[in-house]
This record gives C-alpha cells, structure tokens and sequence, in this order.
C-alpha cells in the first residue's frame, strides 16, 4: 500500500499527548487517499481516531489526545509564521494520488490577539521580508510559496481580535 510510510509517523502522533493534564489542542483532520486505500486520522483534545484501509489492510484504532502536538509553533509558510500570540485552532489535510494526479489541501484555522487589517498588515510585511509576493483583497492574503502552492489566508473579525483560516494547495 503506497501509504504504509505514513504508519511509523502516525504511531508517534498517537504517543503523544500522554500526560494527565489536560490542554487546549487544535481539531486535526487527515485524509489521504490513493489508488491502494486510504488513512485517515482525526483527533482533539479528547482523543481520535486512526484508519487504514486498502490491500489486504482494515485497521480501526482509538488513538489519545494529542494535547502536547504543538502545531501553532511549527506552522509557517516560507518562514513566515502567523501573528504573534496566535493559536492554531483546527488542522485539515486531504491529499490524493490516484490514477497518476496528486493534489493536496491543507487547512489551518487560527485565532489572532489583534484585528484582521493589523494581523494581515503584519503578515504581509513578514512575506515582503522573504521576497514572497503576495496580493491583498480586504483582508485575505493570497499568494505562492517557494515550492509552487497556492496559499490564501483569510482574517475575519472576532469581537476584538482575529478568527481565520489559512488553506494551501499543492499540485
């Protein structure tokens, strides 16, 4: 199964979050499917799921919290990370390799301490510093990263600060 390299890094997702307090932790959603069965994997603060399927292959496991994962501080786009004191609120990825195309979409959703025009304004002088041009439609941030994916990053209000979502394809 053309999926089976994921299982080794999927098992060290499932050891983590193993201490007894419990945090805040972003809602992760992973579906990759291809022409041999597919994985899938979703979890929270309260624990998940993990699915294999494909050749020959069923597996169906409960997997733990994966409270300590610390996505917000691993994210960036080129080296450009969100705006400061941000947190990563949801994690969504979907590839597909069947029938010879790939494509994937990877979703982030975050909340920002500031309003949407400062954390875009922010967000697009980081990207002017790593030469990463980028278009600016209110406040929506759109652009290509050094590999060729598409990125937008949309802010929108949240009483005083910042609820968004960053969604990046790869081709």
């Amino acid at each position: 199964m053309r999926f089976a390299f994921l299982i080794p890094p999927m098992l060290l997702l499932a050891a983590c979050g193993q201490s007894e307090e419990k945090k805040t932790a972003p809602e992760v959603s992973i579906n990759a499917d291809g022409d041999g069965g597919g994985v899938r994997i979703t979890s929270g603060k309260d624990g998940g799921k993990l699915k294999i399927d494909g050749d020959g292959v069923n597996i169906d496991l409960d997997i733990p919290d994966v409270a300590d994962l610390d996505i917000g501080s691993d994210f960036d786009i080129d080296g450009v990370k969100l705006f400061p004191g941000s947190t990563i609120t949801t994690m969504d990825i979907n590839a597909n390799d069947r029938d010879g195309a790939k494509d994937a979409v990877v979703k982030f959703g975050f909340t920002s301490p500031t309003t949407p025009a400062k954390a875009a304004d922010w967000m697009a002088g980081e990207f002017a510093k790593k030469s990463i041009k980028v278009t600016r439609s209110g406040d929506a941030l759109a652009g290509t990263d050094k590999d060729g994916d598409d990125f937008v990053i949309n802010f929108a209000p949240a009483g005083g600060a910042t609820s968004g979502e960053v969604r990046i394809v790869s081709k």
